[in-house]
């Protein structure tokens, strides 16, 4: 039984990168899988993707670079505002300059380096680097 669909897509991503392979499928689809993949397509973690209409929910054909070490989402989703971009960055990520924490403000996905540029703020979604 499939609880949380995001979780489920950066698990699949993350054991496809672990054993080398070049592409991974994600099912089932949804608009939020996919603008967090446009964000991380954006950032270069992703090569490519496509959607793939089967009859049901749809899937997601993904292209791999081989960039990610670890990925996945953050639960409870946390609300951030504008300033507190920092405390989250040291509890998700390695290092200050390494990866993304991926963000759902009023004006969309992004990663927390636009939502700063942007000053606003939202609710945390996921963590790549």
């Amino acid at each position: 039984m499939l609880l949380d669909p995001l979780a489920n897509a950066m698990s699949c991503i993350k054991n496809a990168e672990s054993t080398g392979k070049a592409s991974c499928v994600i099912k089932p689809a949804s608009k939020l899988i996919g603008s967090v993949l446009k964000v991380m397509q954006s950032t270069g973690y992703v090569k490519d993707f496509e959607f793939v209409d089967d009859g049901k929910s749809g899937i997601f054909i993904v292209g791999l670079h081989g960039k990610i070490n670890r990925c996945g989402v953050v639960k409870p989703r946390y609300s951030v505002k504008k300033i507190e971009f920092e405390k989250y960055e040291k509890r998700f990520l390695p290092s200050r300059d390494l990866g993304i924490l991926i963000v759902t403000t009023p004006e969309g996905v992004m990663s927390h380096h636009e939502s700063k540029k942007r000053e606003i703020g939202g609710s945390l979604l996921a963590y790549v680097y």
